[in-house]
């Protein structure tokens, strides 16, 4: 197996545990979100704002594309909103493994309070408007991952060996 895609809700880990597997085993990691900003020149609520969130997910898919075609292991961090479209999941179920991070609203909640760079958050940053994306996305996760990984109370370390168990 070349890839391991990381889904799962904005906070549940999927960037540090990608930065974990990359630096303890030699992997290359892709953060989607960084590298779509890096190309763009804008951050993501930019782009959001100017050009829309439809617009923002073709990013998401173009650059799924390219991972995939890749020669090289690598972990790939995905948006949050990656695996919503059913092109995308196709994409990754292809070219690797799906690892499905989760965490509960109360988790997600901890860990992106202070930051102000998840447009889908901004002005409802609360657990129950959390909840509430959340519960809109379990079914479609769960029925993208070969593998589903909970993060609440777990290091990165327990995380990753997880993770890369299923290879």
């Amino acid at each position: 197996m070349k890839r391991i895609y990381l889904i799962g809700f904005m906070g549940c880990g999927k960037s540090t545990v990608s930065d974990y597997i990359s630096r303890k085993y030699g992997w290359k990691q892709i953060e989607m979100d960084a590298q779509i900003v890096s190309e763009q020149k804008k951050e993501i609520a930019q782009i959001f704002a100017e050009e829309g969130e439809t617009y923002f997910r073709n990013l998401e898919t173009e650059l799924l594309k390219r991972i995939a075609s890749g020669e090289e292991e690598c972990v790939v961090s995905c948006g949050g909103g990656t695996a919503m479209r059913s092109c995308n999941v196709e994409i990754m179920k292809r070219s690797g493994r799906i690892v499905w991070l989760k965490a509960k609203p109360e988790t997600v909640y901890q860990r992106v309070k202070d930051t102000h760079d998840r447009p889908l958050l901004e002005g409802h940053m609360n657990v129950e408007y959390i909840e509430q994306l959340l519960e809109k996305r379990i079914p479609v996760y769960e029925s993208a991952a070969d593998l589903s990984v909970d993060t609440d109370g777990k290091s990165p370390e327990e995380i990753a060996q997880a993770v890369l168990c299923m290879r």
